[in-house]
């Protein structure tokens, strides 16, 4: 598999995670609150809604026209950090570092 399938996949596996938990909204947030200069918008959003609404769409749009993809990243701390007691934290954490794990990967 290319690693634009295996994004691909664990983007599914993250939105599933995320439904399972509760975790996954049917309204986004303003267009305000999308518009955060900051790092995981985290003046702005939850880091659910940063995943859903942030990451996750711009992680399809680059694997759904096979742009190229980060060489490193890792998401998986503060998705551990910020969802501290949240139902479901440690499933959603085990995606994002699979997610990681790719990058990590990949780059080397």
């Amino acid at each position: 598999m290319s690693q634009h399938q295996d994004v691909k996949v664990l983007l599914v596996s993250l939105q599933q995670v995320l439904e399972q938990h509760g975790h996954w909204q049917s309204v986004p947030p303003s267009d305000e609150a999308l518009s955060s200069v900051e790092p995981f918008s985290v003046d702005t959003l939850t880091c659910t809604e940063w995943l859903q609404w942030v990451f996750i769409p711009k992680m399809r749009q680059l694997v759904d026209h096979e742009l190229p993809l980060p060489s490193a990243f890792s998401i998986s701390p503060y998705v551990e950090e910020a969802l501290n007691g949240a139902h479901g934290r440690d499933a959603i954490a085990r995606v994002t570092r699979d997610i990681d794990a790719l990058f990590q990967t990949s780059s080397q």
